[in-house]
């Protein structure tokens, strides 16, 4: 069974969006155990989708198409759709009442120009997911070999796509191709040494599995969220699998040892809240440099939220001096990121209190300190720190790994390994 990839909008060809669903997608596929060797964008232009929709018919066996399901003028997948299935488009009423009652219980007018998402191509299929107002669809193809192929339609709305993509497209695959065994991964991720580093400490481990073939592992670098290592295991049976994945992570585990900082979809600040609230903490942040975005990250956290105190964005002299009881420019910078962290304990009544600053202006950087370094400190009852790193890249880079790294030297301390 081999499937492939159309992403449908012209924004995606001109970079005004990045098209992560279809490498979401991908992998998916791949875990699933389909085949997929082709990936298509392609602009809002009736005959260029119906000649990429067509070419994956011929060498693929279902095609999934993202995008172009809304309601205006230039969202046409289901037209082409119907074009290249040569059937007309029918008017389903209950698509119709569920958009209808979507907008009813926002306290919101429908705009008639959305009941155009309700038209579905005779003999699809509406996908039962629908999160949103554009539903997906499951479109038989005869073959001209004999036999059926498909084409599903998902919106590119990504929470919505993922919705249906977990809950319809990949279980009919599966059912298609006739697969019979379970396949599912594991991420780890990890924090503080480089993918090289990684693939040397977990060398011995890596040609064990290549000579075994099942599970696997696989380094996924993924910036400011760490380096993921993800196994992947296949067996007949969920049982199985799990019982894979449980020997392959331990084994991981202990040769990573406190690197590895979260696993699966949790990321540091969920780790290190859901750590603090374990133990009835709390934390409040004082930031210059990443502006915000510490804060932001902490307040939109998977779990543990309820630790998290509030945050201050410290970026005017006025505001430095008075949270730093005095003229700025006369502080060292690491005594400065330790007196906000400890400010940041008084002002938000914090148990744990955490500060950032760079030197984030190139007219600033020595020789001692050039653009990029970074202090991070850590202030809480019997344990204080600043911490001197040198960040790559860029004031966004520098202000993303500020804030993980600060996080994974508080995870750290809360863990026994500081």
């Amino acid at each position: 069974m081999k499937c492939e990839i159309i992403a449908v909008g012209t924004e995606l060809l001109l970079g005004q969006i990045v098209d992560t669903n279809s490498s979401w997608m991908g992998e998916q596929l791949a875990l699933a155990g389909i085949d997929s060797h082709y990936q298509t964008k392609v602009g809002d232009n009736w005959q260029r989708i119906e000649e990429s929709v067509r070419l994956g018919l011929e060498r693929s066996d279902a095609v999934i198409m993202c995008g172009g399901l809304g309601p205006t003028q230039d969202d046409i997948t289901r037209d082409v759709i119907a074009s290249v299935t040569g059937s007309e488009l029918v008017f389903d009423n209950d698509i119709a009442d569920r958009i209808r009652e979507m907008f009813r219980s926002r306290g919101r007018d429908m705009p008639d120009n959305n009941l155009r998402q309700a038209m579905v191509p005779y003999g699809a299929r509406p996908i039962e997911q629908q999160p949103g107002t554009a539903p997906g669809l499951v479109v038989p193809v005869a073959s001209s070999g004999g036999g059926e192929k498909v084409i599903y339609a998902v919106p590119g709305v990504p929470y919505e796509m993922k919705e249906m993509i977990l809950g319809t497209v990949l279980p009919d695959l599966q059912k298609r191709a006739g697969l019979k065994f379970v396949i599912e991964s594991r991420v780890l991720r990890t924090w503080g040494q480089s993918e090289s580093g990684l693939a040397e400490i977990l060398n011995d481990q890596i040609v064990d599995l290549e000579e075994k073939g099942n599970p696997t592992l696989a380094f996924l670098a993924s910036g400011v969220e760490g380096i993921k290592v993800r196994v992947t295991a296949k067996a007949e049976t969920q049982a199985e699998v799990d019982e894979m994945l449980r020997t392959e992570e331990a084994v991981v585990r202990a040769k990573l040892g406190d690197l590895i900082f979260a696993v699966d979809d949790d990321n540091m600040e969920s780790t290190v809240l859901t750590s603090l609230a374990q133990r009835g903490l709390s934390v409040g942040v004082v930031e210059t440099t990443t502006g915000g975005y510490l804060a932001n990250r902490l307040a939109t956290a998977r779990s543990g939220t309820e630790a998290f105190a509030g945050g201050v964005v410290a970026r005017g002299a006025g505001i430095l001096s008075y949270l730093l009881k005095g003229d700025p420019s006369t502080w060292q910078p690491d005594d400065a990121a330790m007196q906000m962290a400890r400010v940041a304990r008084g002002i938000l009544v914090a148990d744990v209190g955490v500060a950032t600053t760079a030197i984030e202006d190139p007219r600033r950087a020595s020789d001692t300190h050039p653009f990029g370094t970074a202090w991070l400190a850590v202030s809480m009852e019997g344990f204080e720190t600043v911490e001197k790193v040198s960040l790559p890249g860029d004031l966004e880079r520098i202000r993303q790994f500020s804030t993980i790294s600060v996080l994974n030297l508080l995870r750290l301390h809360l863990e026994g390994a500081r």
